[in-house]
């Protein structure tokens, strides 16, 4: 009978770093949301990944930065609490902004953990002879396993450094099925499309305080989806921002996100957007329970 090796890795690093960008290059397809705004994950999303015999999962963390917010707290900490239960960690960090006073904190509090990994991200933007002395700086700050040189953008570097991770896994059984599958409730996976879209379209305009919920999922009797969800803006004015003059930036999200819902579940949908203005909403512990944090007074 074949050995099987099965554990958890924790992604972690600052806002921007690349890791939904990492996640989604691994699993081949869009898992994680990818956006302009800092501190767009707030989920840990769960990925599973198999390489030979070996079951990688992975979990993608909040980006880590200097919480302010209850929400900011909550995202924090769980991206931390995923570090407890990892059997290794994957610091991702953008090889163009270097060394940071967030990364040298971060490394202050994994340091002492078992199977340390570095993935130096968007190496392709920097010249070689500038990347020597993060190594060497990185190198002299904790035991890693491996420094890797990756661009998660063009899938450089990637398919080695899952050979390096795998080969720590512990042996035993698989604990989700042997195939590459992501594990996050079917609602939550949904708002997440369209909260990428709302980014996209007004990341300019929109503080990224903003709720996105689905609140039902119908299956007409041509299996049709109905996906009703709601966008939860704080004031008047970001719902207008939202909305656009006419209805025409609501119906601009709506039609992108429903084309990439339809293109990553292989359906047909309908969804049906309304905006909702709810001046307290980080403060509602149910928001946080739904996307897997930690509500935190």
């Amino acid at each position: 009978m074949t050995q099987t090796y099965s554990g958890f890795i924790a992604i972690i690093g600052p806002t921007n770093a690349g890791k939904s960008t990492l996640l989604n290059q691994i699993m081949g397809r869009k898992v994680s949301i990818v956006s302009h705004k800092v501190q767009t994950t707030r989920t840990r999303l769960r990925a599973v990944k198999m390489v030979g015999a070996r079951q990688l999962i992975f979990v993608d963390t909040p980006g880590v930065f200097r919480p302010k917010r209850r929400l900011d707290r909550a995202m924090v900490g769980a991206a931390m609490d995923a570090v407890g239960d990892a059997d290794a960690i994957l610091l991702i960090m953008d090889a163009q902004k270097g060394i940071t006073d967030t990364i040298r904190d971060l490394v202050e509090k994994i340091k002492d953990r078992p199977n340390l990994f570095v993935a130096l991200n968007k190496v392709d933007a920097v010249a070689k002879p500038n990347l020597l002395p993060i190594v060497a700086e990185l190198s002299s700050m904790a035991d890693w396993v491996d420094i890797f040189m990756i661009s998660a953008l063009k899938n450089d570097g990637v398919t080695g450094m899952l050979e390096s991770l795998a080969a720590v896994m512990p042996a035993g059984p698989y604990l989700f099925n042997d195939s590459d599958a992501v594990d996050v409730p079917d609602e939550l996976y949904l708002a997440e499309l369209t909260r990428e879209k709302v980014y996209k379209y007004i990341h300019q305009e929109l503080p990224y305080h903003i709720n996105v919920v689905t609140e039902k999922v119908d299956v007409d009797a041509d299996g049709v989806l109905d996906i009703y969800q709601k966008i939860v803006v704080q004031n008047d004015a970001h719902k207008k921002i939202v909305i656009g003059r006419g209805g025409e930036q609501l119906k601009q999200i709506g039609t992108a996100a429903r084309h990439d819902i339809q293109d990553q579940w292989g359906v047909n949908a309908r969804l049906h957007l309304f905006v909702r203005v709810e001046p307290d909403w980080e403060n509602k512990a149910e928001n946080y329970t739904d996307q897997g944090l930690e509500f935190k007074k």
